[in-house]
C-alpha cells in the first residue's frame, strides 16, 4: 500500500527569514501572510529554525533578530514521507505546521494542520467517483466497470484487469494522490507486459526489420 505524500499536500509558497532578519520584519510578514509561523532558512535554503507566534511571546526579542527567537533545531518532514507521519510528528512536538524538505534537506513547502485534515475531509463515494473519472476515463480510456473500486474510510482497493502493466502502474500512481486517498491496496493484473519490449520491438528499435532478422 502506498500512503498519500506529504509532497502532495503541501503549500509550497513559502513565508522565510534568514538568522539575521529583524524581527520588526517577522512581525510584519506574519502578519501581512496571516500566517502563525514561519521557517528559518540559510544561504543553502536549509532550514535552521521555526518560529511561531508563541516564540515572539515567550523569548521576548532575545538579540533583535530571528536567531534570537526561533525554536531550534527545526522539526521537518520530507516531502516524500506519507501523510500519518506528519500528523505523527506534530503530535509528539505539539506543533501546528512542519517545514518540508527535499532529500538535501533543501525547503521545499510547509504544512499545516489545516493541510493533513483536507486529506481525510473527502467521502468514501467521492473518491471512489473521482478515481472512476479521472484515472480510469479520463487518463486511461477504459469503461470504470473494467476496475472495482472499492473505498473504505480513504483506503483504496482497486481489483481488475487491465491492458497493459504500465496502466496498473498509472492507476495505482494517480489514485494514490488524489485527495482524502490514505493508501491504496494494488490486486489489479494486466493482459500484456510492457515492461520490457519484445523481440520484434527491439529489432525496430534498431532499424532491423523482422523479415531481415529471419532472412530470405
Amino acid at each position: 500500500m502506498k500512503a498519500t505524500s506529504i509532497g502532495a499536500v503541501m503549500v509550497g509558497d513559502v513565508v522565510t527569514a534568514d538568522r539575521d532578519t529583524p524581527l520588526r520584519d517577522v512581525v510584519r510578514r506574519l502578519r501581512d501572510h496571516r500566517v502563525s509561523g514561519l521557517p528559518v532558512i540559510d544561504e543553502d535554503d536549509r532550514v535552521v529554525g521555526v518560529i511561531a507566534e508563541r516564540d515572539l511571546v515567550l523569548r521576548g526579542s532575545g538579540d533583535g533578530t530571528a536567531a534570537g527567537v526561533m525554536s531550534a533545531p527545526a522539526v521537518t518532514v520530507h516531502a516524500e514521507a506519507p501523510v500519518p507521519e506528519a500528523a505523527r510528528l506534530m503530535a509528539e512536538h505539539g506543533v501546528k505546521r512542519l517545514p518540508v524538505v527535499d532529500e538535501e534537506d533543501r525547503l521545499v513547502g510547509m504544512v499545516t494542520r489545516r493541510e493533513l485534515l483536507q486529506v481525510f475531509l473527502s467521502s468514501d463515494d467521492d473518491i471512489r467517483r473521482e478515481i472512476s473519472r479521472k484515472v480510469l476515463t479520463d487518463t486511461l480510456g477504459v469503461p470504470a466497470r473494467a476496475v472495482d473500486i472499492a473505498v473504505h474510510d480513504g483506503v483504496v482497493t482497486l481489483t481488475g484487469q487491465l491492458e497493459r502493466r504500465s496502466d496498473t502502474a498509472v492507476a495505482v500512481g494517480m489514485t494514490s494522490r488524489l485527495g482524502g486517498v490514505v493508501s491504496v491496496l494494488d490486486q489489479l493484473s494486466y493482459r500484456v507486459d510492457d515492461s520490457h519490449p519484445r523481440p520484434a520491438e527491439e529489432a525496430a528499435l534498431h532499424g532491423v526489420t523482422d523479415d531481415y532478422v529471419s532472412g530470405p
